[in-house]
């Protein structure tokens, strides 16, 4: 029986033939598209990973995780490679090269809003970060950025730490002397509490509380790789999204409009007084929704980073109890009573612990995978291939931070070893000024976990403050050990967009004792 008759007998209504020819033209297309990577391999296009279903391609593999998939195809292609992303034909690129090459890359070459404008403008709102051409967007971040200078940061830490300390009081999770927890969605809890009480003031905190509960869910929903393809289909989280997004501009816009009417803008140093001051350069005012969309940016984009960083941290900590007790020593040599409070000062003062945050970042970078659009073909050097505009590039920094070639025995969680290899930022000599502040490039170091160029993140410094505070706090509070019968630390979700700690990711807690003594001190020391 040839295929017509099949399609013929198909026609008559059969249930067996319909299968059937359902199955030749999947049999068809896989042919078709196995022939076409066999026979017609490009000259100047770089490798393409083998697949056999053409739009699913290497979807799935990649969605599992992310850096086998990586390290994988280097063996197999090299630095340089191609694959299929639901229909995309992405390029990669690893390495310092590969990293130069796509961070610092010229913004008439290579586009970051096409690639992420369709996930964030229906979570953040319209007018702002990727939904603005460049020079906007890069005075937004010179805005922001203003509110994030030490001067600001001074005034966040005693803010921080007293919402750690009432979190840790008032969950019922650590509730008695003793007890055992998930982990993840207590520390996203703590991480939202601490931003949004310093960054945005106490109204934003209060209404975390109620109001934004439910919404702040609506819009993190709205953050799904799915979201890349179809952003605006009726998908009912989308629906609530969209809805969440308007109440939440809202809600920023009363509290703005509040502030002006009782004449008294100033909370702290809080973000939204800091953008009601601010004016663009040419001399305009930023419109109020504006504002209250870059709140909200701001409430969405850095927590989930610093969430899921904060989790590692006490899981690694929970599976090795003594680097955890090294810590503790360290608090009391800084702080002499674990009781007393966090100053700016002394939060630079904590070695062990910063190493412990980059120790951290390095082993689980919150994102795996940096994209653009490639604008212009782009002749890749030393080779004669040239990416064209169809394609879309992706950096992935992080892969070096998991290479035994630049960090030995790199899939061990050590902290110790960042003392020989002294601070990262120290080594980053390139800088460039993009609209918003000179900042190091970075694009050729082996350690990027806040990107490089031009899209570099600008909280860095907020980041690693609020995970100091956070980890310092929860040190001098409780002893942490891995559940019973769990060694090591749990495996990464790559489900989200987000690399988190699969779940459920239990600890066994036990508060420190309260009554502290003079050989505790010396012990310390």
């Amino acid at each position: 029986m040839d295929i017509f008759s099949v399609l013929k007998n198909a026609m008559a209504g059969s249930i067996t033939d319909i299968a059937l020819v359902i199955a030749v033209v999947v049999f068809l297309t896989i042919l078709v598209n196995v022939l076409q990577q066999v026979l017609f391999k490009g000259p100047n296009t770089p490798p393409m990973v083998f697949h056999l279903l053409p739009v699913i391609g290497s979807t799935v593999t990649y969605g599992i995780d992310p850096f086998k998939f990586f390290f994988d195809c280097q063996r197999k292609y090299g630095d340089v490679y191609t694959f299929i992303l639901l229909g995309r034909k992405v390029t990669v690129y690893l390495g310092k090269h590969g990293n130069q090459f796509i961070l610092n890359g010229k913004l008439k070459d290579v586009n970051a809003e096409e690639i992420y404008s369709v996930l964030t403008t229906p979570v953040f709102g319209k007018d702002v970060i990727y939904d603005v051409p460049n020079a906007k967007f890069m005075e937004q971040k010179k805005l922001i950025k203003y509110g994030l200078a030490s001067g600001s940061l001074r005034t966040y830490v005693s803010l921080m730490e007293d919402e750690v300390r009432s979190f840790l009081k008032r969950t019922p999770a650590f509730k008695g002397s003793s007890g055992t927890v998930n982990l993840p969605p207590l520390m996203a809890q703590i991480t939202l509490f601490t931003a949004s009480r310093s960054l945005q003031g106490k109204e934003v905190r209060q209404k975390l509380d109620s109001t934004f509960a439910a919404y702040y869910k609506a819009l993190d929903d709205g953050f799904q790789p799915i979201n890349f393809m179809l952003p605006w289909f009726p998908l009912p989280q989308n629906r609530k999204r969209n809805a969440a997004q308007r109440k939440m501009t809202q809600v920023y816009t009363k509290i703005i409009n509040e502030r002006r009417k009782r004449g008294d803008p100033k909370d702290s140093e809080d973000m939204i007084w800091n953008l009601m001051q601010c004016r663009y350069k040419d001399g305009t005012p930023i419109p109020d929704h504006e504002i209250a969309h870059l709140m909200i940016a701001l409430l969405m984009a850095g927590q989930h980073s610093s969430s899921v960083t904060s989790s590692w941290i006490m899981l690694h900590l929970a599976a090795q109890p003594e680097m955890m007790e090294e810590l503790y020593r360290e608090q009391l040599r800084v702080l002499g009573n674990p009781a007393n409070l966090l100053t700016y000062e002394n939060i630079q003062e904590m070695p062990l612990l910063r190493n412990v945050i980059r120790e951290t970042l390095r082993l689980h970078p919150p994102i795996h995978s940096i994209m653009r659009k490639v604008k212009n073909p782009l002749p890749i050097e030393g080779t004669t291939w040239v990416v064209p505009p169809s394609h879309v590039l992706l950096a992935a920094p992080a892969t070096m931070g998991k290479d035994d070639a630049y960090f030995p025995n790199a899939d061990i969680w050590d902290p110790h070893r960042w003392e020989s290899i002294g601070d990262p930022m120290d080594q980053e000599k390139e800088k460039a000024d993009y609209g918003y502040g000179v900042v190091p490039t970075g694009a050729d170091s082996t350690y990027l976990p806040f990107g490089a160029g031009r899209h570099r993140c600008i909280g860095e410094h907020f980041a690693l403050q609020q995970l100091t505070i956070v980890a310092s706090v929860m040190v001098r509070t409780f002893r942490l050990r891995n559940a019973e019968g769990k060694k090591g630390v749990v495996t990464t979700d790559y489900s989200s967009l987000f690399s988190r700690p699969m779940e459920p990711a239990e600890v066994m807690w036990e508060r420190r004792s309260e009554n502290f003594s003079k050989q505790d001190l010396l012990n310390g020391c």
